[in-house]
C-alpha cells in the first residue's frame, strides 16, 4: 500500500518541527555554557569587554549548530515518534496496511536533507563567522598566542623552486615567525634547495626574513653551493607561491574552512609541503553529515516506535539516548585515529555514520512484523 501525501506531509512536519525545537533548544543551552566560559577567560583580559565576548559567542552560533545537528535528529526524532507512537497514530497506521518503512521514508529523506542543508548550505556561512570569532579570540582573549604559536613560532615549507632547475623543489624551515598586519617575519631562516632528485643544489641561511607579496625577501643571506666558495648577500629575493593568508590557514583551524573551500586548500597544502589530514578529515565528515543525520532518524525510530501498551517504552527511549551518545563516542575516537594516521581518513569519517545505519536497519527488522 502507498503512503497518502496527506500523511507523509503530516509525519514530515511532526518530525521536521521537532528536530528544528530541539536544534534550537540544544544551541542555545550549548552557547549559555559557552558564552560563560568566554566571561571566565575574559575576566583577567581588560581589553575583552562584554561587547566582544557578545559577538564572539553569535560567531560562533552556525558552528555550533553544525555540530548539535545530529544529536538534534537524534532527541527530535525520538520525541516525535514516541509523541506518535502514545497517541496510537502509528499504530492505527499500521493497523492500515502501512510499513514502517514507508512512513519513515519522509523523516529520514527530511533527516537527510537537513544534513545537505547543514554541509553545502550552512558550512560556508559557518566557516566565515567561525574564522572571525578565531581572530578575535585571538587578538583579545589570547593576546601573544594565534595559530603559529601552536607550532612554536617555527614554519616549514616545502614549494616548487625552478630558479635552478626545471623540477626544483625548496624546502624552507623558518624560527620565531610573527604576523604583522599582510606580511610575515622570521628569524633563522634555512632554505635548501634541491634537484627532482632530492640531490642538494643549494643551501641559504638568512639571519632575517621578510614574506611580502608573494617574495621571501632574506636580509644577511649566505649562500653554501657543492663545488662552489661560499656566497654573502645583504640581500636576496626567493620567489614564492605561499601566501601570509596561506600561513595563517593552514595553522587554523579546519572548521575555519567551508565543505566548498577545503578541497582545493587541501591540495595547496600537500603542494606547500603542510599535513592535511585534519582538512581532509573535516571535508569527509562534512560529506558524511547526510548519511550521519538519516542513520540518527533511522535509531531514533527504532528506540521510540513501541507502543506504550507493550510497556518499556522509558528504557527504549534512554536506550535510543544512550545509542546516539555511544556513536558520538565512536566518531571521536575515529577521528583521533584519523588524526594520527592510523587509520584512512575516509574510514574514520564514514565508519561511525555506517555502523550506526546497520544498528538502525538491524533494530527496525526486529521490531518490524511485517
Amino acid at each position: 500500500m502507498r503512503l497518502p501525501v496527506t500523511l507523509s506531509i503530516y509525519f514530515g512536519r511532526a518530525f521536521a518541527l521537532a528536530v528544528l525545537a530541539m536544534l534550537f533548544a540544544l544551541t542555545a543551552l550549548v552557547s549559555l555554557f559557552d558564552f560563560l566560559e568566554l566571561l571566565r577567560e575574559s575576566a583577567s583580559r581588560p581589553q575583552a569587554g562584554l561587547g566582544i565576548v557578545c559577538e564572539i559567542e553569535v560567531l560562533r552560533l552556525p558552528w555550533s549548530m553544525m555540530q548539535i545537528l545530529p544529536f538534534a535528529v537524534l532527541l527530535g526524532g525520538i520525541f516525535a515518534f514516541w509523541r506518535l507512537a502514545r497517541s496510537s497514530e502509528l499504530v492505527v497506521v499500521r493497523a492500515a496496511g502501512i510499513s514502517a518503512w514507508q512512513f519513515l521514508a519522509v523523516p529520514v529523506l527530511m533527516a537527510a536533507l537537513l544534513g545537505a542543508l547543514g554541509t553545502g548550505g550552512v558550512s560556508p556561512v559557518s566557516a566565515l563567522m567561525f574564522g572571525r570569532a578565531e581572530i578575535l579570540d585571538n587578538a583579545y582573549l589570547k593576546p601573544g598566542g594565534g595559530p603559529l604559536s601552536l607550532n612554536g613560532g617555527e614554519l616549514w615549507v616545502r614549494q616548487t623552486d625552478t630558479g635552478m632547475v626545471p623540477d626544483g623543489v625548496a624546502v624552507l624551515h623558518a624560527q620565531d615567525v610573527v604576523l604583522h598586519g599582510k606580511s610575515l617575519e622570521a628569524d633563522k631562516v634555512t632554505v635548501l634547495r634541491l634537484d627532482a632528485q632530492s640531490a642538494l643544489l643549494a643551501r641559504i641561511e638568512a639571519a632575517h626574513a621578510t614574506l611580502d607579496a608573494g617574495d621571501w625577501t632574506l636580509s644577511d643571506a649566505n649562500v653554501l653551493a657543492p663545488d662552489n666558495a661560499p656566497r654573502h648577500a645583504a640581500t636576496l629575493e626567493f620567489p614564492t607561491d605561499l601566501t601570509v593568508r596561506r600561513v595563517q590557514e593552514s595553522f587554523a583551524s579546519p572548521d575555519a574552512l567551508s565543505f566548498w573551500a577545503l578541497p582545493g586548500f587541501i591540495r595547496l597544502l600537500k603542494q606547500s609541503g603542510f599535513s592535511a589530514t585534519q582538512h581532509e578529515l573535516a571535508f569527509q565528515a562534512l560529506a558524511a553529515l547526510p548519511l550521519l543525520c538519516a542513520t540518527m532518524a533511522l535509531v531514533a525510530a527504532g528506540f521510540s516506535m513501541r507502543p506504550s501498551r507493550r510497556g518499556g517504552a522509558m528504557n527504549m527511549l534512554v536506550s535510543g539516548v544512550s545509542c546516539g551518545f555511544a556513536l558520538f563516542m565512536i566518531s571521536e575516537v575515529a577521528n583521533q585515529f584519523g588524526t594520527s594516521g592510523a587509520v584512512p581518513v575516509v574510514l574514520a569519517a564514514w565508519a561511525p555514520a555506517v555502523a550506526g545505519l546497520f544498528l538502525a536497519l538491524a533494530l527496525l527488522l526486529h521490531l518490524e512484523d511485517g
